[in-house]
C-alpha cells in the first residue's frame, strides 16, 4: 500500500485535498435536488474518509518528526506561509475528524427535515475548518482555521437546535471569540518578537519556536493561547457553554462537537502552548493550576452529571469530566501521561460521539430525552441495548475498550510526578460508573411498562452501520493499542524533550529527526 501511494504522489497532494475538497462538496451539495443533498454530502465525506486512510501507510513511526509537509509563500510582505504537515499527534485527529463527519452525516437524514442544503454545506465546511486546525504549521493560518470552525457551528446550533438555541448558539460563539481575541493578541506579539529576533516576518511555528523570551512573556503569552485553549476543552470553570451548546445542537452537531471540536483546545495546548512556552508550561505555578482545574472538572462534572434527569445533559457533562483526564495526562509532563491524554482524546471522540447517536436514536422514536421516560428497552432493542452498553462501559473506563487505555496510561503518568492529583482523579472513575450504570440501567433494564417503550423498534440498517465501527474502534483499541500508540510516541517524546530543555529540542531537532518542509510543488 504504501508503494501504491507513493507511486501516485498522496504525500505530496493528500493534506491539501483533505482540507479543500470538502469546499467542492458544498458545490455539489447546492447543484443538486434538495432531496438528495444529505446523500451527496454523505458520499463526498465517505470519499474522504477513504482518501485520509492513506494518512496510515504513508506515516513513516521513524521518519521526520512532520511528515506530508508543503510550504508556500502566501503573504509575503507579512511573513505569512500556507504551511501544512502532520505528527503523529495531528495524524489521529485528522483520522478523527474524517471519520466522525460521514457518520454525523448519515444520521442527520432523519434529524434534518428543513433547509437540508444549507445544513449540509455548513457541516463540509465545519469539516475544511477543523482538518485546517489539525494540518497547519504556521500560526496565523491555524488562527484563521480555529475561528472559521466558529461560524459553520454557530449556525448548526442556531438554526437547526432545540427551543433555546439562539441563546446557546450565541453563549457559544461569544466564549469561543473571546478566547480567540486573547490568543489573536497573544500571535501578533510573539510575531513581533520573532521578527526582531530573526530579522524577518514569520509566523511558521518551526522558526517561532527558537524565539527568546523572558519568563514573564511566556506566562502572559501561554495565559493569552492557554484561555483560548481552556475555553475550547472546555475547563472547569470555563465549561458552562458546553451543556447548553450540547443540548439545544441537533444531534449530528452534537457529535461533531464532542467528537472533534473539543479536542481542538488539547490539541493547541500540546501543538502551540507548550512548545512556544517551555518555561511557562513547566513552571510549578502553571501545572499546578491546570492539574488543579483538571481534577476538580474530572469530579465537579461527575457530581453534576449524576443528578441530571436529561440523557444528553449527563453525557455533556461526561465530556467536562473525560477532557480533565485529557488535561492532567498533559500536565503531568511526563510521556505516558501526555500519550494517554491523547488516547483519552481519541477514545472520547468515538465513544462520546457514539453516545449522542445514541439518545439521538432514543429521541427519533420518543420525543423525549428524559431518562425516566424510559425503561426495559433491552428487551425490544437488544442491538441498540447492546451498542449502549458497549459504549457506556467504553466512557467509564472498563478493561478491554480504548477508554481504560487513555484513562489508565492519562493516571499513571500523574503519579510518575504529581500522586496527589492522580490518586484525586482516581475517584472519577468511580464517580463515572455512579452516573453512567444507572442511566444504563433506568433506559435499558427497568420495567418495560410503557406502551411506547413496548412499540420501540431496534436499529435500523443505516443505524447499524452508523454505530457499528464506532463499537469495533472501542473495543480494537482497548485490545490493541500498540499501532497507535507506536505512531504518536515520537511526537510526544518531541514535545517533551522540548520542555525540559527550555525550547532547544524542537528548534534545533537530532539528525536522526530533522525536521524538513518542502516547497509545495
Amino acid at each position: 500500500m504504501s508503494a501504491f501511494l507513493q507511486a501516485v504522489g498522496y504525500p505530496s497532494w493528500a493534506l491539501h485535498a483533505l482540507t479543500w475538497l470538502p469546499l467542492a462538496g458544498i458545490g455539489g451539495i447546492l447543484l443538486a435536488p434538495r432531496a438528495r443533498a444529505g446523500h451527496v454530502a454523505f458520499g463526498w465525506s465517505a470519499f474522504l474518509l477513504v482518501l485520509s486512510l492513506g494518512l496510515w501507510w504513508s506515516f513513516d513511526p521513524a521518519g521526520e518528526l512532520f511528515q506530508l509537509a508543503s510550504r508556500a509563500v502566501w503573504i509575503e510582505p507579512w511573513g505569512v506561509d500556507y504551511a501544512l504537515g502532520i505528527d503523529g499527534i495531528a495524524l489521529f485527529m485528522v483520522l478523527l475528524s474524517t471519520l466522525t463527519m460521514p457518520l454525523a452525516i448519515l444520521a442527520s437524514f432523519r434529524y434534518i427535515r428543513q433547509r437540508e442544503k444549507s445544513f449540509y454545506s455548513l457541516m463540509l465546511l465545519l469539516q475544511t475548518g477543523i482538518v485546517g486546525v489539525f494540518v497547519s504549521m504556521d500560526l496565523l493560518l491555524f488562527y484563521v482555521f480555529f475561528e472559521l470552525t466558529l461560524v459553520p457551528m454557530y449556525f448548526i446550533i442556531g438554526i437547526w437546535g432545540g427551543e433555546r438555541r439562539v441563546y446557546a448558539a450565541i453563549k457559544f460563539f461569544l466564549y469561543t471569540a473571546f478566547g480567540s481575541l486573547l490568543m489573536l493578541v497573544g500571535i501578533l506579539y510573539l510575531y513581533a518578537r520573532a521578527r526582531s529576533f530573526l530579522g524577518a516576518p514569520t509566523f511558521f511555528l518551526p522558526e517561532l519556536l527558537g524565539t527568546p523570551l523572558s519568563l514573564t512573556e511566556q506566562l502572559l503569552l501561554f495565559g493569552a493561547f492557554g484561555t483560548a485553549f481552556a475555553i475550547k476543552v472546555p475547563l472547569f470553570p470555563l465549561h458552562t457553554w458546553l451543556p447548553d451548546a450540547h443540548v439545544e445542537a441537533p444531534t449530528p452537531g452534537s457529535v461533531v462537537l464532542a467528537a472533534v471540536l473539543l479536542k481542538i483546545g488539547t490539541y493547541g495546548f500540546i501543538r502551540f502552548a507548550l512548545p512556544l512556552f517551555p518555561d511557562a508550561a513547566s513552571h510549578s505555578w502553571v501545572t499546578g493550576i491546570m492539574l488543579t482545574l483538571g481534577v476538580v472538572g474530572i469530579v465537579y462534572a461527575a457530581w453534576v452529571a449524576a443528578v441530571q434527569p436529561d440523557a444528553k445533559k449527563l453525557v455533556a457533562y461526561t465530556s467536562v469530566a473525560h477532557m480533565g483526564f485529557v488535561i492532567i495526562g498533559i500536565f503531568a509532563l511526563t510521556a505516558t501521561g501526555l500519550q494517554g491524554g491523547l488516547m483519552v482524546m481519541i477514545s472520547h471522540g468515538i465513544s462520546t460521539g457514539a453516545l449522542f447517536l445514541l439518545v439521538g436514536m432514543l429521541y427519533e422514536r420518543r420525543h423525549t430525552r428524559t431518562i425516566s421516560d424510559f425503561g426495559g428497552l433491552a428487551r425490544v432493542a437488544p442491538l441498540l441495548a447492546t451498542a449502549f452498553v458497549i459504549t457506556a462501559l467504553t466512557s467509564i473506563g472498563l478493561p478491554g475498550t480504548s477508554g481504560f487505555v487513555g484513562e489508565f496510561l492519562a493516571l499513571l503518568g500523574t503519579f510518575e510526578r504529581h500522586p496527589g492529583a492522580g490518586a484525586l482523579a482516581t475517584t472519577g472513575v468511580i464517580f463515572a460508573a455512579y452516573y453512567m450504570l444507572p442511566m444504563v440501567q433506568r433506559i435499558l433494564f427497568n420495567r418495560l411498562d410503557d406502551p411506547e417503550n413496548r412499540a420501540m423498534p431496534d436499529l435500523s440498517r443505516r443505524e447499524a452501520g452508523i454505530l457499528a465501527p464506532l463499537v469495533l474502534l472501542m473495543i480494537l483499541l482497548g485490545v490493541y493499542p500498540g499501532p497507535v500508540l507506536e505512531r504518536m510516541e515520537p511526537a510526544v517524546e518531541a514535545v517533551l524533550e522540548h520542555v525540559d530543555d527550555g525550547g532547544s529540542a524542537l528548534a534545533s531537532p537530532p539528525a536522526d529527526r530533522a525536521l524538513r518542509v518542502e516547497p509545495a510543488p
